[in-house]
């Protein structure tokens, strides 16, 4: 847990990685760890002094795909969970997310340590999230560079278009240069991505 600029809050799940070794289906350990999270977070919220109404989620590269799958797949049950706390977050950071397992835009390393070598059609659909985002779906804020090599910019493109079909509140930044994982320090223009997420959530009423 980790404090900044006073009221705000931030946490880091350190979750389950798809793996043969210890899971019978890889694809619900780490949405398992998500749900659990935000039901952690907020049936702890009067005890931390947080607003349970203002809790999102971060991912970054193939963490993005698991912030978007726990933004489209909060309801699943995927566990028995203790109590009735609600899984869905309030809002999704997205910063160069994998979001589709359509093997002509997708990850194929991420593809493949989620729905294994030989994924069916089915598994695939399930796990294209742009394909699974509702009315209901968290607002989202997407940040990608065009000259991403590692994973496509169309993930976050897709995604964007399925919550405006949807009728979801998004903003999407695509930037001219900044490769894949730039995360706070590369130059160009998508090192200003901080400041515009920052700005996006004053916007929304998240940070103060």
């Amino acid at each position: 847990m980790v404090k900044y600029n006073g009221d705000n809050t931030a946490y880091v799940l350190k979750y389950r990685l798809p793996t043969d070794q210890i899971m019978k289906d890889k694809t619900t350990g780490p949405l398992q760890d998500a749900q659990e999270a935000i039901r952690y977070v907020r049936r702890n919220a009067a005890k931390w002094n947080i607003n349970k109404n203002k809790i999102g989620i971060i991912g970054f590269s193939a963490g993005g795909h698991l912030a978007s799958t726990l933004a489209t797949h909060y309801n699943e049950k995927v566990y028995q969970s203790t109590d009735t706390a609600n899984a869905r977050p309030n809002f999704s950071l997205l910063i160069y997310p994998v979001i589709s397992m359509n093997s002509e835009i997708t990850h194929l390393g991420s593809q493949t340590n989620l729905l294994g070598s030989q994924s069916s059609a089915s598994s695939i659909e399930k796990f294209s999230n742009e394909l699974q985002v509702t009315s209901e779906t968290p607002e989202a804020f997407l940040v990608h560079a065009s000259d991403d090599t590692v994973v496509s910019a169309k993930n976050s493109i897709v995604y964007y278009e399925a919550l405006i079909k949807h009728k979801v509140p998004v903003e999407l930044h695509l930037y001219e240069k900044g490769g894949h994982g730039f995360g706070l320090g590369k130059e160009h223009s998508s090192k200003y991505w901080t400041t515009d997420c920052q700005n996006w959530l004053k916007e929304h009423k998240y940070v103060d």
